[in-house]
C-alpha cells in the first residue's frame, strides 16, 4: 500500500515538473517575441532634427534616440540600450577619472553598436560573440594608441576617457573608417558614438555624473556610424589636420532643459 501511494505521489511530481517546464518554454517564447516587437517598433519611430538658422542644411532631429538597440538582462528583466546600461553604472559607481587630466577637464565617450538585437539575431549566437569579441579587440587597440582609457566594456558597449580631446576623436575616428572601410570584414555593422568633456571631479561630486549623463545622450543621439561631439569638444579642439567637424544641429536631451548643440563628425579618409 505503502508503495502504491508514494508511486502515485511521484507520478504527480513528474507531471507538475513537465508543466512548470513547459510553462516556463512558452512564456520565455512569448518575451522573446515581445521585445523583438518592442525593437522593432521602436526603430520604427521618426527621428526629427532642427535646423539651427544661418547654417547649411542638415537633417531634423529633436527626440532623443534610446532605443535603437535593445539590451535584455534575462526573462522579464527591463529592456534598456548599452549606452543607458553603462551610463547607469557610472552614476553609481562614480569611478574616479581626475588622475587622467592635469587641467581638470575629462573627456567621456560612449559608444555601441546600432540595432544589435536584430544583428545577434541575424547572426546566430556563436557568429555574434565572435564579432564582439573583434569588436572589443577594435576599439581597445585603438583606445590604447591614442592614450585613453576604456572604463566600462559591457556587451557591445563602451565608456571611455580621455585627457586630451583630440586623442579621444582621432581614437573614435579610426574606429569608424575601419569599420566602414571594411563593411564585409565586419557583417555591416554600424557604431554610434558621442563625446563630452567637462570638469574632472572627485568621486561623489554630481557634476561629474551630469558630464557622463550628457556623453550618454549626445551618444545615443548619434545614428549608426555616427560621431557627434558636444560643443565644448568641438571648441577644445580647434582645427585639427584630417579632422573636420560639420556644422551644428540644435537637440533636446531627456532629463536636461532647454536645447544643445551637437556637431557630426565628416569621417572621410
Amino acid at each position: 500500500m505503502t508503495s502504491l501511494v508514494l508511486s502515485i505521489l511521484l507520478g504527480v511530481a513528474v507531471v507538475a515538473v513537465i508543466t512548470l517546464a513547459v510553462l516556463l518554454i512558452v512564456t520565455s517564447n512569448k518575451l522573446s517575441a515581445a521585445r523583438r516587437q518592442l525593437e522593432r517598433a521602436r526603430e520604427a519611430q521618426p527621428r526629427r532634427r532642427r535646423r539651427r538658422r544661418g547654417l547649411a542644411p542638415f537633417a531634423v532631429r529633436t527626440t532623443l534616440k534610446t532605443a535603437e538597440m535593445v539590451r535584455t538582462k534575462g526573462i522579464g528583466a527591463t529592456v534598456r540600450n548599452s549606452i543607458e546600461d553603462l551610463a547607469g553604472w557610472a552614476s553609481v559607481e562614480r569611478p574616479d577619472l581626475a588622475r587622467l587630466t592635469a587641467d581638470g577637464d575629462v573627456v567621456v565617450v560612449f559608444s555601441d553598436i546600432e540595432g544589435s538585437t536584430r544583428r545577434n539575431e541575424e547572426l546566430g549566437d556563436r557568429d555574434w560573440v565572435r564579432l564582439l569579441q573583434r569588436h572589443e579587440q577594435l576599439v581597445r587597440s585603438s583606445v590604447q594608441q591614442h592614450h585613453g582609457q576604456v572604463v566600462k566594456n559591457q556587451g557591445d558597449g563602451f565608456m571611455l576617457a580621455f585627457a586630451d580631446p583630440v586623442g579621444a576623436l582621432r581614437c573614435c575616428v579610426d574606429v569608424q573608417r575601419e569599420l566602414t572601410g571594411h563593411p564585409r570584414r565586419w557583417q555591416d555593422i554600424k557604431v554610434r558614438m558621442g563625446i563630452h568633456m567637462g570638469p574632472s571631479v572627485r568621486r561623489g561630486d554630481d557634476l561629474f555624473g551630469l558630464n557622463v549623463a550628457m556623453a550618454a545622450r549626445i551618444a545615443g543621439h548619434a545614428d549608426g556610424g555616427e560621431i557627434l561631439v558636444s560643443d565644448a569638444v568641438r571648441e577644445a579642439i580647434g582645427s585639427v589636420p584630417g579632422l573636420e567637424v560639420t556644422d551644428a544641429e540644435i537637440v533636446e536631451f531627456k532629463g536636461f532643459t532647454g536645447s544643445y548643440e551637437v556637431f557630426p563628425v565628416a569621417l572621410e579618409a
